[in-house]
């Protein structure tokens, strides 16, 4: 079944585009990114490190597997399962590791998964970053698509370096400090930005191993 566009990001883009002509150009051409959520809470958490440094379709077994073995896919059904049955489903020894950490900070308390949403961009990325295995780009995707954070700017993520390059037209791929910069001209609507850079690079000819 083909992926639906995300209506909801049409207003943020088309404010975009008014204000930036190479937006406006891509926009017209490749349209609305598809819908994209994920689960608040563990499950979220959980699958995005699982995703981790591996292939789109490896990341969608190895979830399929965690979810028929862990079921509810829970803290503490997480922990309940031994190591064995852990890497049975493909998790890495870091990411074994990674997911009790997180598993132990939910049951433990120390990660309040529900105060989450009344928290602020900056407190919500700290509280996670807390936890060892999530980063910054972990804690970025998290408030992008479990809490729908409208102003989040993954300015160090590949894929949208790649495709910024790309849409200004720029030699040499941005360092961290202009894709910062660039970031500023597109607030308050730096998610949508950054929902429809992911989408240019899959279908705008975006390569990661070129220079442009």
């Amino acid at each position: 079944m083909e992926p639906q566009p995300d209506h909801s990001l049409r207003p943020a883009l088309e404010a975009l585009a008014e204000r930036d002509a190479d937006i406006a150009r891509a926009y017209a051409a490749h349209g609305l990114p598809p819908v994209r959520r994920s689960d608040p809470g563990f499950a979220g958490l959980i699958r995005m490190i699982a995703g981790q440094q591996v292939s789109i379709q490896s990341a969608r077994a190895i979830v399929e597997r965690l979810e028929a073995a862990c079921c509810p896919l829970e803290a503490a059904s997480f922990l309940a399962l031994d190591d064995a049955a852990i890497r049975a489903v493909g998790f890495s020894r870091p990411k074994l590791r990674y997911g009790r950490a997180l598993a132990e900070a939910i049951v433990g308390g120390s990660l309040d998964l529900a105060a989450l949403p009344h928290m602020s961009d900056d407190a919500v990325a700290a509280a996670l970053i807390e936890v060892p295995g999530i980063g910054r780009w972990t804690a970025e995707v998290y408030l992008l698509f479990a809490l729908g954070r409208p102003d989040v700017w993954p300015a160090g993520d590949l894929a949208v370096v790649k495709a910024a390059q790309k849409l200004k037209d720029l030699p040499e791929r941005p360092s961290d400090a202009e894709m910062r910069s660039l970031g500023e001209a597109w607030r308050p609507h730096r998610s949508a930005a950054a929902r429809f850079l992911w989408h240019y690079y899959r279908h705008g000819g975006v390569a990661l191993g070129r220079g442009k």
